[in-house]
């Protein structure tokens, strides 16, 4: 016969056991919940203005106005690279991009519902003062006023490109670079010409490489809004040239100096500035192969068309018509 007061112990333990598990339980879903209303804010929240994860090396546009419906020549540009690059993810940094995709619903927007169902491809909002935090550029863009700059979104894209690749990392390209094959990481620039290295397409696979720290010196040091590409292709030309200690861009071209390439013209500047209308017309295929063999990707410059505002047109057989058709052939049925 088992002593009563013992029954009372066993059952009292049990009673407390019980008790501490469900406390225990419902403490765990309480977090959970609160996990779950974190994460759902940081998804559907309308802005994402805390400080920024890490991002693993990728590739990079940009875009610095505060449109987020976009010439459809963007729209390829990001499509081409991702289907080139499927290994790789693609960020699209967008001043206008509030962060919170149920706010761009079809048919009203295009482009972000296009590219946010591109499995590689992740759209960012762009956040300057918490881009150019501990930057040379963060005194620069406190200071400056953009109503009186000549080239506003121009120059805050140079400065821009520079500090996301210090920051995270990877590729730059600009979005009216239309991607014909997968690029390799690594640390390299492009010359557009045989005296200047462009800035529209940087590779930079490390964060926080010595030489973008000394571009956004530069910029401060020697910026002036007035003259065109100060702060673009000539800031990366005489960086570089100081970088290399050397007097003339051209006998580098193709070459490495100093831990950094110097890729040829034909990666992505196959058809030159003056002569960019050559996109809007019909080419033969043997042409275009042999022009380019040797290129990552080809760059439209879409900045000479403005004021012409020559688009692609389906059934024209013009060279831009056939890279859509190649390269981004569902910006091509839906877009064009």
């Amino acid at each position: 016969m088992i002593p009563i007061h013992h029954i009372f112990i066993v059952v009292f333990i049990i009673g407390a056991s019980v008790l501490l598990y469900v406390s225990w339980q419902l403490k765990a879903q309480q977090t959970v919940q609160k996990k779950m209303v974190r994460m759902s804010q940081v998804e559907d929240g309308a802005t994402m203005e805390g400080p920024r994860p890490l991002l693993n090396p990728g590739i990079i546009f940009l875009e610095t106005s505060d449109h987020v419906e976009l010439h459809s020549l963007v729209m390829c540009s990001v499509e081409s690279t991702a289907r080139q690059n499927p290994d790789k993810t693609i960020y699209f940094f967008m001043k206008g991009f509030s962060g919170n995709l149920s706010q761009y619903p079809e048919p009203k927007y295009r482009l972000i519902p296009l590219l946010s169902s591109v499995k590689n491809v992740v759209l960012l909002p762009l956040n300057p003062t918490e881009l150019f935090e501990d930057t040379p550029l963060k005194f620069w863009y406190q200071k400056v006023i953009p109503k009186n700059e000549k080239f506003w979104l121009h120059v805050f894209a140079d400065g821009c490109r520079i500090a996301l690749l210090w920051k995270y990392g990877g590729i730059y390209l600009d979005s009216d670079i239309i991607s014909m094959q997968s690029m390799p990481f690594g640390n390299f620039t492009c010359a557009q010409l045989s005296d200047s290295i462009s800035n529209g397409a940087m590779g930079f696979y490390h964060r926080r490489h010595p030489f973008l720290w000394n571009c956004m010196k530069d910029f401060v040091a020697n910026y002036n809004g007035y003259i065109w590409g100060q702060q673009g292709p000539k800031l990366i030309t005489r960086v570089l040239k100081r970088w290399c200690q050397m007097d003339k861009v051209s006998a580098f071209i193709g070459k490495e100096c100093n831990g950094i390439s110097i890729w040829i013209i034909d990666r992505f500047y196959a058809i030159p500035c003056p002569a960019w209308e050559k996109y809007y017309v019909p080419w033969k295929k043997k042409d275009v192969e042999r022009i380019f063999s040797a290129s990552y990707g080809a760059h439209v410059w879409n900045f000479m068309n403005s004021g012409k505002k020559k688009k692609v047109i389906v059934g024209s057989g013009s060279l831009i018509e056939h890279f859509f058709q190649l390269y981004c052939p569902t910006t091509y049925r839906n877009v064009i």
